[in-house]
């Protein structure tokens, strides 16, 4: 097995390195990623976003929005969690877990951590959650990556991925945390994250100093493929699904209800309805978002070039937008 220090916590440089790793320069043994990141929200490959998260609240709080390679849910990562990334050239054609789980979980048993696995893609402690894997095929390589909350924030994992923001309550985040916990919680001994990722790559490698180190060349690529791949706007929305949103908002001027097709992340068509007053048909309004992106900036910006913004009787065009996408 051979390591490589990614020294980074941007997860689209991450992603972008674990892809260059698998399907660009290929090392003669199964590579090993220990890492982690700012505060992320990894969305599966085949989940919608906007259906995910709470996109206001990670624009606010300024937590990145990826979509991975692979499937399984959204995870919230942050500095207080780690990742583990396992890369296999002709790896099995299979889903196949254990493999790649059993050494993490020996791993924290020799902390003194009593780790289980769930079999199907977590582990737990005492039944309690606090790690999900995801595992998916390029080439013919395997990737198996997955997450360990060490030390994670749990009121911003829950507000983060709820997507009804009103429903965020100490409620909610007391749920979270009788299914999820964080290993720092049941070490032993206190440990800080780094003496915990130095234990864990060490255990894991089974002794070996088997090390990569990334070149300029290296680099300058992986930071190409994480623009490309991870870190676009295509990227993150454009693999959804088509769905159907109904928005309404209770403005000064009235009530306005949109009900809208999103097609991988535009609107396609669009039906307003309520109670307000304007001085262009209803047919206006939609046709003004028809081929837009689903986003409030996108949203508004087409409102305002299609001379909407003042047409309706109190009630602006950033006050739609925001009806539009919150």
């Amino acid at each position: 097995m051979i390591y490589i220090e990614t020294g980074s916590t941007d997860v689209y440089y991450n992603f972008g390195l674990e892809y260059y790793f698998t399907m660009e320069k290929r090392l003669p043994d199964t590579v090993f990623l220990f890492w982690r990141t700012t505060p992320t929200l990894m969305v599966g490959k085949y989940q919608n976003v906007l259906e995910e998260i709470n996109k206001p609240y990670a624009d606010a709080h300024g937590i990145r929005i990826v979509r991975r390679m692979s499937g399984g849910g959204t995870i919230y990562t942050d500095p207080g969690g780690w990742q583990f990334t396992f890369i296999q050239q002709q790896g099995s054609a299979q889903i196949e877990f254990h493999q790649y789980i059993a050494p993490v979980v020996d791993a924290l048993r020799a902390l003194g951590v009593d780790a289980g696995f769930n079999g199907r893609n977590d582990l737990t402690i005492g039944g309690k959650k606090f790690s999900g894997n995801a595992q998916y095929r390029l080439g013919d390589a395997t990737v198996h990556h997955g997450s360990l909350l060490f030390d994670t924030d749990i009121a911003q994992m829950v507000a983060s991925t709820t997507v009804d923001h009103y429903k965020i309550t100490s409620k909610s985040i007391k749920s979270v945390r009788d299914r999820v916990t964080n290993i720092a919680e049941h070490l032993p001994s206190p440990m800080d994250p780094e003496a915990f990722k130095a234990h864990m790559i060490r255990y894991i490698m089974g002794g070996s100093d088997a090390v990569y180190s990334l070149t300029a060349e290296d680099d300058a690529r992986i930071r190409q493929l994480a623009l490309e791949k991870f870190n676009n706007w295509e990227r993150i929305y454009g693999a959804d699904p088509k769905f159907n949103i109904e928005r309404t908002g209770r403005l000064p001027g009235g009530k306005m209800q949109f009900k809208i097709d999103v097609q991988k992340g535009v609107i396609r068509s669009a039906a307003v309805y309520g109670d307000f007053f304007a001085t262009v048909d209803a047919s206006a309004i939609c046709a003004a978002l028809e081929g837009c992106r689903y986003d409030r900036a996108s949203v508004l910006e087409a409102l305002r070039t299609h001379g909407i913004d003042g047409a309706v009787y109190r009630i602006s065009a950033e006050e739609m937008a925001a009806v539009i996408a919150d």
